[in-house]
């Protein structure tokens, strides 16, 4: 599935970056180091900031350019929690386990609004997000999720939104209720990335791009990770390759089934009509099996999700695809244009549950299924303490299976798209 790209797709982040994105070396001939990190997303990113900081070297291989996948694509909202919430997390792990991991995406929401201010870049932080419901029905699901983040996981960070109240929040008649979580944030996320990218350079950490690694090799003393141009020998290998991993690694990706998810963004609005729609600039998501998810960027446009194809495809146009839940949700924007249109894939695990974890001095990071700006940093500080000597954290990732997609290679991606066919059926009913 992988292809190799010099450029970043033309998404609203890559085309309004506000320089040239750098373009950094690729890997050529023999190099030694202590820590080999595939893949330049934000779960390899973060790794690697940690263990530079620690004074590890730490060499980064990147098939294409920095962030170029999910990582500098998505709809930049830095939500706590994972994408299966908290109830597998718990049947894994048990309450008090579950809890350390819930603390851990705490601390991840606190790091995530710091480290940017502590290492000197800007990612156009923005406080505030909420989890809304469409249907009636789903009106309860908020109230549990609230009474639940409160008693059982020690998090009072959450308001409930009625009815009454929701329009001060979103002008929309689409939402019945909401949770606002004081929290949760928006940003950039190539912005965050290349931020990122950037201080592990200052601190010593090398990062090469258009380097796939397309062979990797056990020796006595680690590993060897091997491109078309150059190989890197190494102590520890870490595989942050997510949707993109292929048949680098067969027994991860086979836990995986790559996910086509799809955005806009529309052309700048006059700024009263932008803050109409989202009067206190909180990003949304609701609580629906295929959500919406949107926002207001810096400049006054709308980004907006709410498609995705589990067949693995993006829609020839984009923009046509979406628009309709674009109006669904403001109908006051009926035709408004739509400036930037793009897709991705994402690494949907079976369960939707984070799949973290170690067999000797091999760790790996994926399967954060489309909610991974928050639990790529909480995986990756896990996966770094690990590295450093201490696998508290990791060992609560490891409490979590991840089974393989039932069908193989051929059936896997059907049989999961007629699944998810009955749950957006159920969605409309």
């Amino acid at each position: 599935m992988f292809k190799q790209s010099a450029q970043h797709i033309a998404s609203y982040y890559a085309q309004t970056y506000p320089a040239s994105i750098p373009l950094r070396p690729t890997l050529q001939g023999p190099h030694d180091t202590e820590v080999v990190i595939v893949g330049a997303g934000f779960s390899g990113l973060h790794t690697a900031l940690r263990l530079a900081l620690a004074g590890k070297r730490v060499t980064l291989l990147e098939a294409s350019r920095v962030a170029w996948a999910a990582s500098g694509r998505n709809g930049g909202q830095a939500l706590l929690g994972w994408s299966c919430d908290m109830p597998p997390l718990e049947k894994a792990l048990g309450v008090e386990r579950a809890r350390q991991l819930w603390q851990s995406m705490c601390w991840a929401a606190d790091e995530l609004r710091e480290l940017p201010l502590r290492h000197g870049f800007d990612i156009d932080y923005r406080l505030g997000s909420l989890w809304t419901a469409v249907l009636p029905r789903r009106v309860k699901l908020l109230e549990e999720a609230l009474h639940e983040a409160e008693h059982k996981w020690g998090y009072h960070d959450l308001r409930l939104i009625g009815r009454d109240e929701i329009r001060q929040w979103i002008d929309s008649p689409r939402y019945q209720a909401a949770l606002y979580d004081a929290r949760g944030a928006h940003l950039n996320p190539l912005k965050l990335a290349q931020g990122l990218a950037a201080t592990i350079e200052a601190h010593g950490g090398r990062i090469f791009e258009q380097s796939q690694v397309l062979e990797l090799q056990r020796t006595a003393n680690g590993h060897v990770a091997r491109t078309a141009q150059g190989e890197v020998r190494c102590e520890v290998l870490v595989l942050a390759c997510n949707a993109y991993i292929d048949r680098l690694d067969r027994s991860l990706s086979r836990r995986l089934l790559p996910v086509g998810s799809y955005q806009v963004a529309t052309a700048p609005l006059e700024p009263e009509l932008a803050q109409s729609l989202l009067p206190r600039n909180s990003c949304v998501i609701d609580n629906q099996f295929v959500p919406d998810y949107f926002r207001l960027t810096p400049d006054h446009r709308l980004l907006f999700g709410g498609g995705c194809t589990y067949l693995g495809g993006i829609p020839k146009d984009v923009a046509s695809a979406t628009r309709p839940y674009l109006e669904r949700v403001f109908p006051q924007l009926a035709g408004v244009a739509i400036d930037y249109a793009w897709g991705g894939h994402i690494d949907c695990s079976i369960q939707r549950t984070p799949d973290v974890g170690r067999d000797g001095q091999r760790y790996w990071l994926q399967g954060f299924s489309g909610h991974g700006v928050l639990p790529t940093l909480a995986a990756a500080r896990a996966v770094s303490d690990a590295i450093l000597g201490d696998d508290a954290l990791l060992s609560l990732y490891q409490g979590i299976h991840n089974g393989r997609f039932p069908g193989g290679d051929l059936l896997a991606a059907p049989l999961e798209a007629a699944a998810k066919a009955w749950y957006r059926m159920r969605d409309r009913v």
